[in-house]
């Protein structure tokens, strides 16, 4: 922040030379690079245009987890996911979790777009 200028008179500022900036809810941000994502939990996305460019401030919780990292799957994402998916072949759902980095959401949607394996 600029010493002594309010966050009201800052953004009238900006709107004058022509600067726009909106946040936008969000519940996690992760980028992907070739040997690790970068994750920010409880993320604070703001996107600020000027000239044509559009830049992506972001701030929160970060985490970093290497791609040869492999994801710890509890035995309640499993059970959750067998639950919501009536699939009981544990292995298979296991092998799914891990193949999603853990995402159960996302676990479950592979799964029910599969031929059922019970």
């Amino acid at each position: 922040m600029m010493p002594n200028i309010d966050p009201k008179t800052l953004k009238t500022m900006m709107s004058r030379m022509g600067i726009k900036s909106n946040e936008i809810p969000a519940n996690r941000v992760i980028i992907e690079s070739n040997d690790k994502d970068i994750i920010i939990e409880e993320p604070q996305v703001i996107t600020i245009e000027a000239q044509g460019t559009v830049s992506f401030q972001i701030s929160g919780k970060v985490f970093e987890r290497g791609k040869d990292q492999k994801v710890e799957v509890s035995e309640d994402d499993v059970k959750t996911v067998q639950e919501q998916t009536g699939i009981g072949d544990e292995e298979l759902v296991r092998k799914t979790l891990e193949e999603t980095n853990g995402d159960i959401a996302e676990a479950i949607i592979k799964l029910k777009q599969q031929p059922n394996e019970v």
